[in-house]
């Protein structure tokens, strides 16, 4: 049965507080789409509702809780890191944010070797594309139609119109976008040797996680090389093992010019994101240390954080568990598809990142809701609502992904249902 539970007075209260002093678009729009969910207590891959309810984890906050929430060995770093430290002072250099900094070099391979510091994935995004702008002395930026690189100035620049329109943000004329995959619109857009950059999630996230056609990241790499442009690798959400390697990015064989690496280093803990860049492109560090400061960013506490994330993820156990998660639920899933063939249509997959395709107007949404009221958080796409982001976690137990399928199964046999029923109500009415 589902694990729905009627609203207790305690939380019709919050809600209503939320709309009050909080969000009130975001806060009703999940009330419209059946989920009234507020988070209270968690662990590992378990989300507890305010009102009880137990629910498993398939959305992580965009990989944020990618080793679970509250790892215990997060705690205990964080814990004892708070005997000695602060978040300390970003104008001076600390043994924690050059300890990850030197690791950072050493798992990104080629000549990545100057890190960055930030305290947000998008902040980070910014001066990524500020370094690339200071190595190349251009100004344009490239990036993919439908891409999301977050929400302060440059990034919402180079992504979707949605959250551009809405701040007046959307005619910044150095800034291009092309189709996913389409190397000749590639080729258009860097041939006149004008663009600093392009930005490029490995995977497109937001976007439901369309997959590179083979050779595609390759090809695009040899055009930047071509026309001399930087290749700046969004990894927030396809880094730290989600795709089975470290970053996306050596999974498709190549070799990025600066990175962006969020939300997952943090461990959920203590907020930190990353910007790795080749030697030779860092020159403003060298030309003008003070020239980007972020008082939160790298602070060391995040740093320690971050260095046990790293840790964790190196373990050799960790690849082979990455694969046997991925292949259980690509099997899993295949045979849910098999039951719903008319609309339970693709599955779009690289190690644990995971789009699930539904042939429905915005179909990812009813499936969304049905998972909800069966115990299971995951969310559609922003950018693609046919499409249900569906995120497990790298440590997660052969038990807790049964126990999944087994849910998944019925949400969907439950979203058909509404989903056909709609259908018929609609022929009717015409």
């Amino acid at each position: 049965m589902p694990d729905h539970m009627p609203q207790s007075p305690e939380k019709r209260e919050f809600i209503a507080k939320s709309k009050q002093f909080w969000n009130p678009a975001k806060t009703q729009a999940w009330q419209d789409m059946g989920v009234d969910l507020v988070i209270d207590r968690r662990e590992g891959y378990l989300l507890w509702d305010m009102d009880g309810r137990r629910l498993i984890d398939l959305h992580l906050n965009g990989g944020t809780y990618n080793i679970g929430h509250r790892h215990p060995e997060l705690i205990e770093v964080l814990n004892r890191g708070m005997q000695r430290f602060d978040m300390g002072n970003h104008h001076f250099p600390n043994q924690g944010r050059t300890a990850l900094a030197e690791m950072l070099a050493r798992i990104c391979g080629g000549d990545m070797h100057y890190t960055m510091y930030a305290s947000g994935g998008a902040e980070a995004i910014d001066i990524a594309l500020k370094t690339a702008r200071n190595a190349t002395q251009r100004r344009k930026i490239v990036s993919i139609i439908n891409a999301y690189h977050g929400h302060t100035g440059l990034a919402v620049a180079a992504g979707a119109d949605r959250f551009k329109k809405i701040f007046l943000s959307d005619q910044p004329e150095d800034f291009v976008h092309v189709p996913f995959n389409d190397l000749n619109a590639m080729e258009d857009a860097l041939k006149g040797r004008d663009v600093a950059c392009l930005i490029m999630e490995t995977i497109p996230a937001t976007y439901g996680f369309p997959m590179p056609l083979p050779g595609y990241l390759a090809e695009v790499k040899k055009l930047c090389e071509r026309y001399g442009a930087l290749y700046v690798a969004d990894e927030v959400q396809t880094g730290l093992m989600r795709c089975g390697e470290m970053w996306g990015y050596q999974r498709y064989g190549i070799q990025p010019d600066i990175m962006v690496t969020g939300k997952g280093i943090s461990g959920g803990m203590y907020p930190i994101a990353c910007v790795v860049a080749r030697e030779p492109y860092a020159g403003w560090l060298k030309q003008d240390g003070f020239a980007h400061m972020s008082t939160m960013g790298g602070a060391e506490l995040g740093c320690l954080v971050a260095m046990k994330v790293l840790e964790i993820l190196e373990r050799p156990t960790m690849r082979p568990m990455v694969n046997y998660i991925a292949e259980t639920f690509r099997n899993g899933l295949h045979e849910i598809m098999k039951l719903y063939p008319d609309f339970f249509v693709g599955i779009r997959q690289c190690g644990l990142v995971m789009g699930l395709e539904f042939d429905y107007p915005e179909g990812a949404k009813p499936v969304m809701k049905h998972l909800y009221e069966n115990g299971v958080w995951a969310i559609f796409s922003t950018l693609d609502p046919r499409v249900l982001q569906f995120k497990p976690g790298v440590l997660m137990t052969a038990d807790l992904c049964a126990e999944v399928l087994e849910r998944v199964e019925r949400a969907v046999g439950l979203a058909h249902a509404e989903c056909m029923e709609r259908g018929r109500h609609k022929t009717r009415a015409a």
